[in-house]
């Protein structure tokens, strides 16, 4: 494992997920150096012990010292980033990410890559619905899924390099999809789940709904508690997926409510039985 050869891990961008990879790669031994525009992130980090060093810039001595640089910036950053540091990163390094768009990320970050380093995106399947390093964990990965979305300019070196990562931080399962495969999943797994999340809080004013709901609303609606200014930039990058998979569960809708509106209970139970038979695949053994 190529991995066993890395000393320095740089992780540029220091919330929850880049603090969840840093605690996972510290408990396994690695040396951990962050970067985050955030001077109390840096500071929190330093003092729990997640990282061994940090600053609140592009600091080129922390740069040129990593062997592995794994991004976790907002997607506009992402790229900007890379443009203006890196002259600063060895050569021959692999770099990866966590971003949770790729087809609008991977290909222009790579077409303004050095050729001497080489960019394999990821993305964690896994988070909480909070933000910030002061929350991190790195068990959200334990029994998570991870996917390694290359494109043709990846080496399959680097493939199994990402992949490896994967393993050393837990996840349970790690998937292949292209870049636009991705996206079209992540549109109804991940980010319609949030628009409807977002929906269902919004659609009632009644602040008094909290002294009487149960827990089947508070599980559908753990996480409409959301980071607007992260999601909103998710949606706007991969629009087109998402609305495509907002268009079908409108429709779907439609279908219940007219079920609904002609007293259809055979047609209402079928849907039921469909929808239990189906999550039924997602049970966590």
């Amino acid at each position: 494992m190529e991995w066993i050869n890395k000393q320095n891990i740089l992780i540029v961008g220091l919330g929850l997920m880049g603090g969840s990879y840093a605690k996972g790669l510290k408990r396994v031994g690695y040396h951990l150096m962050a970067i985050d525009t955030c001077k109390e992130s840096i500071q929190f980090a330093l003092t729990n012990n997640i990282i061994d060093e940090g600053d609140d810039f592009p600091n080129p001595e922390l740069i040129k010292k990593a062997d592995v640089i794994i991004f976790a910036l907002y997607p506009h950053i992402f790229l900007q980033w890379i443009k203006d540091n890196q002259d600063y990163f060895k050569p021959g390094i692999k770099i990866t990410d966590v971003t949770g768009v790729k087809a609008c990320v991977v290909y222009d970050i790579q077409k303004v890559l050095r050729k001497d380093v080489e960019f394999i995106a990821a993305h964690p399947m896994a988070g909480r619905e909070v933000y910030g390093v002061q929350n991190s964990d790195d068990s959200i990965f334990h029994n998570a899924n991870y996917i390694v979305t290359p494109t043709p300019q990846n080496t399959s070196d680097a493939i199994e390099w990402c992949k490896d990562l994967g393993r050393l931080l837990g996840f349970k399962r790690i998937s292949i999809l292209t870049p636009e495969e991705h996206d079209q999943m992540i549109g109804f797994v991940s980010q319609l789940t949030h628009v409807i999340a977002v929906a269902l809080m919004d659609c009632s004013d009644n602040t008094h709904l909290v002294d009487y709901t149960g827990d089947s609303f508070r599980d559908l609606t753990r996480i409409a508690n959301i980071n607007d200014k992260m999601w909103s930039e998710l949606f706007l990058m991969n629009k087109e997926p998402l609305l495509h998979q907002m268009d079908l569960f409108i429709n779907e809708m439609e279908t219940l409510r007219t079920m609904l509106k002609q007293d259809d209970k055979e047609g209402l139970k079928a849907k039921m039985q469909l929808s239990t038979k189906r999550r039924a695949l997602f049970n966590k053994k």
